[in-house]
């Protein structure tokens, strides 16, 4: 009761007297950790810059940053204080977009990221329902890593993601809808012969990997596999979780090899830039799906999507 009634007292405050430039000031502050730097990109004097710092600091009652020989750094309340200052300015320029597009009539716009293995037929298929339904729509893709993906959904520059919240450490604040398995193929250079039969998963012990950074699904995934297959751990490996780098490499060698998603390997295969190996993998594959921030409400687009993806069947 006393933790719920210092939260109502907070948002009292919060409410009545926050203003938009206090954000702003600590989203300035976090990037230049410089008092004199934030108020002169924010046309402010610096005395009203530590002005303002103060007020939302007596707010909060606590201190947000630390002054410390690399500049002001922000502390935990400073990064909580920060991350929330870039949520509700993003949402609002959001507001201001999207009241200027009813305004004007426009298609409006949607931001998604996405991780590799969902492009080929998850993403490209619902992308090719919703330019038909809305032709006027401007749409973002940003590929990445589920991490590096959430982070910007959290910084509210994506609208939702297509990956897995369970790599993030608080899942739980997250909506998760799972909508495709993602089954995963081992490749090699598109003038590796070929290979007739089945080509057991130890025969691979010979061969270079790129492999995706460390503790990344795929290469987790390959570490389960050596270790099944009773293999050590490949070395000399090149490291890179870029697909293009990774076909590159392939493409200039025979005795290279790399685990990628089923669907782009194939999409590779059918061009001969890269031979899909006939290695079964042993490991289950992964499920991803719609991610969404718990607490956050989707624009009318994003619910669009998400709702033609959550009634589609589950792929495999």
């Amino acid at each position: 009761m006393n933790i719920m009634n210092a939260a109502d007292r907070t948002l009292k405050m919060v409410i009545g007297k926050l203003r938009i430039k206090q954000l702003q000031l600590l989203i300035a502050l976090s990037e230049y950790k410089s008092l004199h730097k934030a108020a002169s990109v924010m046309f402010l004097t610096q005395s009203a810059a530590s002005k303002a710092l103060q007020e939302i600091e007596g707010m909060l009652e606590a201190t947000l940053f630390e002054r410390t020989k690399v500049g002001l750094v922000p502390n935990a309340m400073g990064h909580c204080a920060i991350r929330y200052a870039r949520l509700i300015t993003t949402e609002l320029n959001n507001f201001c977009r999207e009241v200027s597009e009813i305004q004007s009539g426009t298609g409006g716009r949607l931001a998604i990221g996405t991780i590799m293995g969902a492009i080929p037929e998850i993403l490209v298929s619902a992308l090719h329902w919703l330019r038909t339904a809305h032709p006027n729509l401007s749409i973002e893709i940003v590929e990445g890593t589920s991490r590096h993906l959430l982070e910007l959904l959290d910084g509210g520059q994506l609208d939702l993601v297509i990956g897995r919240s369970s790599v993030s450490p608080e899942p739980y604040e997250y909506n998760y809808f799972p909508i495709s398995d993602e089954p995963i193929s081992v490749v090699a250079g598109g003038r590796h012969p070929e290979v007739s039969g089945e080509m057991p998963f130890e025969l691979l012990r010979d061969y270079r990997w790129v492999v995706y950074p460390k503790k990344m699904p795929l290469r987790v995934l390959l570490e389960k596999e050596m270790d099944l297959a009773g293999l050590p751990t490949p070395t000399h490996t090149i490291e890179t979780d870029s697909t293009f780098a990774t076909i590159a490499i392939l493409q200039k060698s025979i005795d290279v090899v790399a685990l990628l998603p089923t669907d782009v390997a194939r999409m590779f295969a059918r061009v001969e830039m890269i031979r899909i190996l006939p290695v079964t993998l042993k490991i289950p594959a992964n499920t991803f799906g719609i991610v969404t921030r718990k607490g956050g409400m989707p624009t009318a687009v994003a619910e669009l999507f998400i709702r033609a993806m959550r009634e589609r069947p589950l792929a495999h």
